[in-house]
């Protein structure tokens, strides 16, 4: 039931009905869903573990001491993490495995999206199938590593707001969700160089159109960090919109840079279907003529008589 649809096709284009396009992505996402699954199933066991690693530099910047009502006798309020309810924790367990299933499985999921797109692409271009899955982790693995580097930054500017007379409880599983939402959206975010990178070698896109996209684009990003954040202050947008705008500009680079090999190796790769192609008009030398002896046109007509001259002329030939 897993085996691709591709393999049952021939064409070597990779061109196949809108069935076999379906069933291709219906087996791509149930191989992603079970590699997600056996490591959420795998991330179960080692539950606890797992959830001090994620509320703890969280606890440690505003942690409350035992007893104590703010953290380790600092002036600004702490808070305390804590599961309401009879079902609380096993909903935790469910939320906590499952964000480690979508992190740890990346390479997987993101192979199987390469898998469904590479055919579109050139015999030639599908050579990259390893670079794309190479640079996709880490840039998924930083985008989640960035916006779990944060957690603590945004936990402590949101305490900050509490009166000092007050006391805060983190529900865990609100706290999970917060994490879990900028750990997978920062973590996809980071992916946009990488697809505008594969649009570019695919010929979808070429460097040109997206660095003239440039203004939009950090208005975008910046209008997405400020979504995905929880708080709006202006430093922890910073630090999730700064990197993901450098790797724009990175991947524009990159998309110049292969625009100027493709065009080397093709100058009118970039030309449209119903557009003529340049003509080279530079004058070039003459060469040396060679003198060609001429042949004779007609034939020669015996004269009648001794004193008769030899005529010549078209009546004769005809």
């Amino acid at each position: 039931m897993l085996k691709s649809a591709r393999k049952q096709e021939k064409d070597p284009e990779g061109r196949m009905p809108l069935a076999a396009h379906l069933r291709e992505l219906r087996n791509r996402l149930l191989k992603s869903v079970l590699a997600i699954g056996v490591v959420t199933v795998i991330a179960m066991w080692q539950y606890e573990p797992l959830a001090h690693f994620i509320t703890g530099p969280v606890i440690d910047a505003v942690g409350c001491p035992k007893g104590g009502a703010t953290a380790g006798g600092r002036a600004h309020p702490c808070a305390e993490i804590t599961a309401n309810g009879l079902l609380a924790p096993f909903t935790i367990l469910l939320k906590l495995s499952l964000t480690t299933g979508v992190v740890a499985a990346s390479p997987v999921w993101l192979y199987q999206l390469w898998a469904f797109l590479a055919p579109g692409l050139h015999r030639h271009e599908k050579k990259y199938a390893l670079a794309f899955v190479g640079a996709g982790v880490p840039l998924f693995l930083g985008g989640a590593y960035l916006a779990y580097a944060v957690l603590p930054t945004t936990a402590g500017a949101l305490v900050g707001l509490t009166p000092s007379d007050w006391a805060n409880l983190f529900p865990a599983d609100e706290f999970l969700d917060i994490v879990t939402r900028m750990v997978v959206v920062f973590g996809v975010a980071f992916e946009l160089p990488l697809l505008l990178v594969l649009l570019n070698f695919g010929g979808v896109l070429t460097g040109q159109r997206i660095m003239s996209w440039w203004r939009f684009m950090v208005l975008g990003i910046t209008v997405f960090a400020a979504l995905a954040t929880p708080t709006g202050d202006p430093l922890t947008m910073g630090l999730l919109a700064a990197p993901i705008v450098v790797l724009y500009f990175g991947a524009t680079g990159i998309c110049l840079i292969n625009d100027r090999r493709r065009k080397r190796a093709d100058p009118d790769a970039e030309l449209a279907d119903d557009e003529a192609s340049e003509l080279d008009l530079t004058p070039a030398g003459v060469e040396e003529i060679e003198p060609v002896a001429s042949s004779r046109m007609l034939p020669e007509q015996a004269s009648g008589g001794a004193d008769e001259p030899t005529r010549r002329g078209y009546d004769d030939v005809t």
